[in-house]
């Protein structure tokens, strides 16, 4: 019984440092230039910098969270072998369509993602000071937002609520979920967590100038190319 032990623990070990590894990896290659990063480096600059990270990292911690538990039950409902190697096909997709986004995309007329960021926040407040003293009243006497508004501040209740959208169903959120699925749950969650709280502080902290020296194609490529190792790697392993 003992030996079984002794021969448990380095294994054990290792599926941890595995899935952590590989989580923070997944959300360094995903989430540097992504919408999540540019929100909070858009916030920070006209807001202060330690609300905004403290609601951008409650809504990724908690996506985090929930996505690993999602993938740690599926082998519960789904065959192992089935379960990982979805997994290794969904690296295999998104190292592919990144990629395939980095070279051959056109790009011409689109908006890059700060862009498209700065006019979603920049429409949100303009239709925010435009909305009628009667729509305010409606907000204003809903129980909830009333209870959240006395417990956070407007400025954390909004970085938590855009980052958790923009981060629902995103490529990070998937990758997060098969590698739950098929690595151990634990390591993948402080990974992804680990990940996410430097995405975020470099965004938070460098701002605006950082992120307009982000180049976007390079990232991506970089991100592409992590997806597809991985996945050889999983694929190599096996279930």
């Amino acid at each position: 019984m003992a030996t079984v032990g002794t021969a448990l623990g380095p294994m054990l070990h290792n599926r941890f440092l595995i899935g952590l590894a590989k989580s923070f990896g997944v959300i360094l290659a995903s989430e540097i230039g992504d919408k999540t990063f540019f929100i909070a480096a858009v916030m920070a600059m006209r807001n202060p910098r330690m609300t905004v990270f403290a609601g951008a990292m409650g809504a990724l911690a908690a996506m985090t969270v929930l996505s690993a538990a999602l993938g740690w039950a599926a082998p519960n409902l789904i065959s192992k072998v089935y379960t990982h190697y979805a997994a290794t096909a969904l690296f295999f997709f998104f190292g592919l369509k990144t990629l395939y986004d980095a070279f051959l995309k056109k790009d011409e007329g689109e908006e890059s993602e700060l862009e498209q960021v700065e006019h979603e926040l920049s429409d949100m407040n303009k239709s925010k000071s435009a909305g009628s003293m009667k729509d305010m009243e409606k907000r204003k006497s809903s129980f909830m937002v009333a209870m959240l508004g006395m417990i956070f501040s407007q400025i954390f209740l909004k970085s938590f609520t855009l980052t958790f959208l923009a981060e629902w169903g995103d490529r990070s959120q998937i990758a997060t979920i098969g590698l739950a699925a098929s690595e151990d749950v634990v390591g993948v969650t402080i990974g992804g967590i680990l990940g996410h709280a430097i995405c975020t502080g470099a965004a938070v902290l460098g701002g605006r100038h950082l992120a307009s020296h982000i180049n976007e194609r390079s990232v991506a490529i970089f991100g592409g190319v992590m997806f597809l190792l991985f996945g050889a790697h999983a694929l190599w392993t096996g279930p």
